[in-house]
């Protein structure tokens, strides 16, 4: 094990979250994939591997601090890009059944060169919009746990992501700066799409001190029929 990794390891240990050498090599294969397909496709603006480790990795297991995953038994992230927070999350925690949404299909093709290098299983990569998969049976108000990273403004997001929660089940939405603001706009979409704010936790990445807020929303009943609206259509006007 190498300096970054003992750190990692370590970051995580002190949540009481320890990893096996097969999920640290997991962790690295990642990377390694990350790093490689990178040069031919943009995925990720980080690419040293100390920052991949800290910004990308640590930053998505920092969902775990604040929910009890060993309750989750099903996940879906939104918009999931290069597998953030989903597959670091998944390697934490291999009990948990995945589903990952993105509208590109090259980074659907990505996530599951990385899924089969790492031996993961019940992971579903699913290519389409948010808007549309939604009102797919099997997916709409279906997960325990629904998250996003970094996607859009939260009266967007409420549209994207809560349509896929079950009734009772908890949508986690992982922002940079303070989302005050955000929040506020976003009362309206909450009480539209069945809502309630439970948690907006603030803690900083460890090593360079950035800025990290995870907004915890709990789903009080299914979504509404007109919800989601049709693809587009949350982006170019927002419930408000």
């Amino acid at each position: 094990m190498d300096p970054i990794q003992a750190q990692f390891q370590s970051l995580l240990g002190e949540q009481r979250i320890e990893l096996s050498p097969e999920q640290l090599q997991q962790f690295e294969t990642y990377y390694e994939e990350l790093a490689s397909w990178n040069e031919k496709m943009n995925l990720t603006g980080i690419t040293e591997r100390d920052q991949v480790y800290i910004k990308h990795f640590y930053d998505s297991v920092t969902l775990s601090f604040y929910i009890n995953m060993q309750q989750i038994g099903s996940l879906a992230d939104i918009g999931s890009g290069a597998g953030f927070p989903g597959i670091p999350l998944k390697i934490c925690f291999p009990h948990i059944e995945l589903t990952i949404i993105d509208s590109l299909n090259k980074r659907i093709h990505f996530l599951q060169n990385v899924v089969d290098k790492l031996g993961l299983t019940d992971v579903q990569l699913l290519h389409g919009r948010a808007e549309d998969l939604a009102r797919k049976e099997g997916l709409r108000d279906s997960f325990d746990l629904v998250t996003a990273r970094a996607v859009a403004r939260m009266a967007v997001l409420n549209e994207f992501c809560l349509p896929f929660v079950k009734q009772g089940g908890t949508f986690a939405a992982m922002k940079g700066s303070d989302p005050g603001d955000e929040l506020t706009e976003a009362a309206r979409s909450l009480s539209e799409l069945k809502g309630k704010l439970v948690q907006n936790h603030h803690l900083s990445l460890p090593v360079e001190n950035s800025d990290r807020h995870i907004i915890l929303i709990d789903k009080t009943g299914s979504t509404p029929k007109k919800y989601p609206r049709k693809a587009g259509t949350p982006l170019k006007s927002p419930i408000i």
